[in-house]
């Protein structure tokens, strides 16, 4: 029996530190802007293995989950024998016997702009078949971002089923696609979740707000827990994060990070959510090992670099034992 099977996308990320941009604000939004037509200069290109379900499965596998994941990799052109996605998972303790091949499609390659801290992500999605595999009992489902098409393949009846079968408890951390297609359409997936993770901005389109529309975080809060998850959670960067477990709404502030490169902090927030939730602490604990989680992401380069072990995070708790979720 597992402790935690992830379901997602996994990604080769290619990181490009720039070092002559510009930033400028245009209608209210910050624009990363470069010379048109023209060489730009560059620092040292990295490549790492990334993408939300690999980077939680290597996350929560350091916390002392026994884990694996359900994910694509490609086997064609370039990728043919590229093996570097699995080999990470291995590396990393994961159990890989649900990462399916794809002999018609490569990996998915996407391009991380870094600049003063920010990055800009150039995705490119393949379009995987996805189909749930037989999967055997976990404790826990950390169900996050898929390819546009998600909707056209029968992956979220799939994983319903399995939940109820099982009785395995979700935490649902949508990604882009997810939100843009529609997080309410599938309400049989919310009323089976546990854990609802997602950032401020998310949550207002989520519930049909307004861009730029101020909302109170104890409404967005609500608002998702109306839709069947039983805990919720929503970040908000500098801001740090809010919770609600049903009776008790929360707001924790941000531990200290050297910020380096944002990539991944979102994603070590949320396992390190569950990974707390699954070592017996309750809502606002286990938003303190999000947020210890988080901060060292964001102080390494990489979304996995700087992914905490369980004796790690119990040296970040116990340094910053001042920052507590207080209850608003």
């Amino acid at each position: 029996m597992f402790d935690l099977i992830t379901i997602g996308d996994s990604t080769i990320d290619t990181f490009v530190p720039l070092t002559e941009a510009k930033v400028s604000v245009a209608e209210g939004e910050p624009k990363l802007i470069l010379p048109f037509g023209d060489k730009v200069p560059v620092g040292p290109p990295t490549s790492t293995v990334g993408g939300n379900a690999a980077n939680s499965a290597v996350g929560s596998a350091r916390l002392k989950l026994k884990t694996a994941i359900y994910t694509s990799v490609g086997n064609a052109g370039d990728d043919r024998d590229d093996d570097r996605i699995k080999n990470k998972l291995k590396k990393e303790g994961v159990d890989t016997r649900y990462v399916i091949e794809s002999d018609e499609l490569p990996s998915e390659h996407h391009i991380v702009l870094t600049y003063q801290g920010e990055r800009t992500i150039l995705v490119y999605h393949q379009p995987w078949r996805y189909n749930l595999p037989e999967l055997e009992k976990t404790k826990w489902v950390y169900y996050t971002s898929l390819a546009p098409h998600f909707p056209k393949t029968d992956i979220v009846p799939q994983i319903c089923s399995y939940l109820e079968r099982s009785g395995a408890k979700l935490l649902y951390n949508p990604g882009t696609f997810q939100i843009k297609y529609g997080v309410k359409k599938f309400p049989r997936l919310l009323s089976l979740t546990e854990v609802f993770i997602t950032n401020l901005e998310e949550a207002k389109i989520i519930l049909g707000f307004k861009e730029g529309e101020k909302i109170a975080p104890k409404k967005l809060l609500s608002g998702i827990a109306d839709l069947g998850p039983r805990l919720v959670v929503i970040t908000d960067g500098g801001e740090g994060s809010y919770g609600f477990d049903g009776q008790k709404y929360f707001k924790l502030g941000v531990f200290p990070a050297n910020l380096v490169e944002m990539t991944g902090a979102g994603d070590a927030f949320a396992t390190g959510v569950l990974s707390g939730l699954f070592h017996g602490n309750d809502l606002s604990e286990a938003m303190r090992w999000g947020a210890a989680n988080g901060a060292a992401v964001a102080g390494q380069f990489g979304p996995q670099t700087g992914l905490l072990t369980y004796s790690k995070m119990q040296e970040k708790l116990k340094e910053n034992s001042g920052v507590k979720a207080k209850e608003i």
